[in-house]
């Protein structure tokens, strides 16, 4: 009773924050009609200025109204859809590098732009992170638009894209693509042996659409890239061979939930048996012991055709989320 009679009086932590934002949502409607004013060209011509005053030493958070304003009529003009207020909320928390939960139909697509045209004016890059290739290309389309009328350039990467291509993508002002396609970029450039190889540059913002199913849900399926081995896979071969001798429960235990297999101690004495070692947790067995437990985990946990298919002679993982093939 007492805790409720508080909040009353002083308001929850979220009402004091919306109360917060709310002043950027009166500013950004204190400059709708100055702005709502300007002809297409003082229109357009307002991302150069804001550029300017970035330069001079202004900050992000001091243009914020102003350039809110400007994405909201400049959105209006090409595709006749203007921010509500809520969207104006939603633009400054995810300006503010928090998380921003919207109801169905509430705009979340066109709420994005603002955060985004605004930290795309440091010239330093901004990305959208969607779940699948559909939604990257359909807002890279439809919502690029807005950019592309503010004079910023627009850039998507998708599987297959030549990799020329896929590093001018990245120099744009605003890029759109999937977890998976900005994950393995990253992994694929700390394989790179020189600077001017590499696609990505330096980190800016970012925006991730869904992301508590990018960031929990989806964050279950690693990553995994291939490269070639540095030494002979004979191991795995002989491993792979001995391992089908294992019964599970007895030699080994499966954790589905975890998506791990551990060798029992029986496992353990059977498999020394084998592969005629005295002690597999030596420091000098370390290899070997790596490919057993790989080798148990992929007989006791993956199953072809829906962990995995088996294509022109290589295996490709298969996405458990998306139900498509993780190719390369």
């Amino acid at each position: 009773m007492v805790i409720g009679l508080i909040k009353k009086i002083v308001g929850t932590r979220n009402d004091r924050e919306i109360k917060r934002i709310q002043g950027y949502v009166d500013a950004v409607n204190g400059l709708e009609d100055e702005i709502k004013a300007l002809s297409d060209d003082q229109l357009k011509a307002k991302t150069d200025e804001f550029r300017d005053r970035l330069a001079e030493g202004a900050t992000l958070d001091e243009i914020l109204p102003e350039a809110f304003a400007v994405v909201r009529e400049t959105s209006w003009r090409v595709l006749e859809m203007r921010h509500f207020d809520v969207q104006i909320i939603g633009g400054v928390v995810l300006h503010e590098g928090k998380i921003a939960e919207m109801k169905t139909g509430e705009g979340k697509t066109l709420m994005a732009t603002l955060p985004v045209y605004l930290n795309a004016l440091t010239g330093k890059g901004v990305h959208v992170v969607t779940v699948n290739d559909y939604l990257a290309t359909r807002d890279s389309e439809w919502m690029g638009k807005i950019y592309k009328y503010l004079g910023l350039s627009v850039g998507m990467i998708y599987h297959d894209i030549p990799e020329e291509e896929r590093k001018a993508a990245y120099a744009a002002d605003v890029l759109y693509g999937t977890n998976n396609e900005f994950g393995f970029d990253f992994l694929r450039d700390n394989m790179k042996f020189s600077k001017e190889q590499m696609v990505q540059r330096e980190l800016n913002f970012a925006i991730v659409d869904e992301v508590d199913s990018i960031l929990i849900d989806e964050a279950r399926t690693p990553l995994i890239i291939s490269g070639p081995a540095e030494e002979s896979t004979d191991k795995y071969y002989k491993v792979n061979q001995l391992v089908p001798k294992l019964k599970k429960e007895k030699h080994y235990l499966i954790d589905e939930k975890a998506r791990s297999a551990t060798l029992t101690d029986e496992g353990v004495v059977l498999m020394e048996k084998l592969l005629d070692v005295d002690n597999l947790y030596d420091p000098a067995n370390i290899e070997t012991l790596h490919c057993l437990n790989q080798a148990v985990k992929a007989h006791g946990l993956f199953k072809n055709e829906v962990d995995y298919v088996v294509k022109d002679g290589e295996v490709v993982i298969i996405d458990e989320f998306t139900g498509r093939m993780m190719s390369g």
